[in-house]
């Protein structure tokens, strides 16, 4: 393995990201990503997708999203045979550095509940679930 980069997707990479998603990430009880909807958020905040790259093959993703007030963090994704390695973690801190460089004081994770296996990275980071709160979906397409 070569050196861990950690950068920001660009929009020529919106189809690779998708990719990848298709085989690291928890796809279940979730919307569909699309093409459109990654390419509007690399757009409109092009340093919120960060990607993990290992001689130029994604490796692992994460969304640290800021809306100016919140820190948000979706879609932590480490390609199966790399997982353990320190990858999750290396994006994790990098969406950190990232809000404090602007302003934020807190993040939080949209992590599945049923999403065991992705439980303990978040814990192992500090990161509790918040028994207190709901989270109130509903689809607008």
């Amino acid at each position: 393995m070569k050196e861990l980069t950690l950068r920001a997707a660009g929009t020529s990479e919106v189809a690779a990201v998708l990719e990848f998603w298709q085989g690291a990430a928890e796809n279940d009880s979730r919307p569909a990503d699309s093409a459109t909807a990654v390419a509007a958020l690399v757009a409109r905040d092009p340093e919120a997708l960060i990607l993990a790259l290992d001689d130029g093959e994604i490796v692992g993703t994460i969304i640290a999203g800021w809306d100016g007030w919140r820190c948000h963090l979706y879609r932590l994704a480490v390609a199966p045979h790399r997982r353990r390695s320190g990858i999750g973690a290396r994006l994790i801190a990098a969406a950190e550095e990232r809000f404090r460089d602007l302003g934020g004081s807190r993040a939080d994770a949209m992590v599945l509940d049923a999403n065991e296996r992705a439980h303990g990275i978040w814990d192992a980071h500090g990161y509790a679930r918040q028994n207190e709160w709901s989270r109130w979906v509903k689809s607008i397409i």
